[in-house]
């Protein structure tokens, strides 16, 4: 069954923007991020390195952000209930919130879902993906069924991961933790599931579209928040 709610979305802005400016090495160019195997399915390790690297290596400039997200819940009529998300029904939902992802995320930049993405109810995950904009990770969450973890179209599937960007340890999971790798030498810890209502500890953010305005946010806004 096809995703239904299909519309024109804003587009990759050409041009460089200085903001989104990224010093990679050449390996990841090549291989867009190498690969380890979890099971019988290929995943891909996400180690990012904003900055320079050693004198000898090869670098190369790349117009390309990193995104957070979680608890979509496309096509879960239940969403509108219990979060009270302001919409009249499912389909401007999920018009709101493809609208709100492809005007952040460009179709070079890379976001990472952090599980609950869609209901097995509503239809296609591949053909609500090829909608969407970016390199799409996923980090499963308890809602997220075998329609989601197998579709083709994510770039990688996990049920965690961690990637280090702008000089921090990223620790990603759909669920919030009391407490995670190198918590003492100031890792952050991003997860979903909460939906807003948990109180953070330090260094730990809900990256869900409750608690982020429907839309998906970057580390340095996460940084940033009082």
């Amino acid at each position: 069954m096809p995703y239904v709610p299909i519309l024109p979305v804003a587009g990759w802005q050409s041009g460089l923007d200085p903001a989104r400016l990224v010093v990679i090495d050449a390996t990841w160019i090549k291989t867009n991020m190498p690969h380890f195997m979890v099971g019988a399915r290929k995943q891909t390790s996400a180690r990012l390195f904003a900055g320079h690297f050693d004198s000898g290596r090869h670098r190369s400039i790349v117009p390309f952000m990193i995104y957070f997200t979680s608890d979509t819940h496309f096509a879960d009529p239940r969403v509108l209930r219990i979060d009270r998300r302001p919409f009249p029904d499912m389909a401007e939902h999920d018009v709101a919130l493809i609208r709100n992802w492809n005007a952040i995320v460009g179709k070079d930049d890379d976001i990472w879902h952090l599980g609950d993405f869609m209901s097995a109810k509503g239809g296609d995950c591949d053909q609500l993906l090829s909608i969407l904009n970016g390199r799409k990770h996923l980090i499963i969450g308890n809602c997220d069924p075998e329609t989601t973890t197998k579709a083709e179209n994510w770039t990688s599937v996990q049920h965690y991961a961690e990637l280090v960007t702008d000089e921090h340890l990223l620790v990603l999971c759909h669920f919030p933790f009391r407490t995670w790798h190198k918590m003492g030498k100031n890792s952050i810890n991003l997860h979903g599931h909460s939906h807003g209502r948990l109180k953070p500890m330090p260094r730990q953010y809900d990256v869900g579209v409750d608690a982020r305005a429907l839309r998906p946010v970057t580390l340095a806004q996460l940084l940033s928040l009082p």
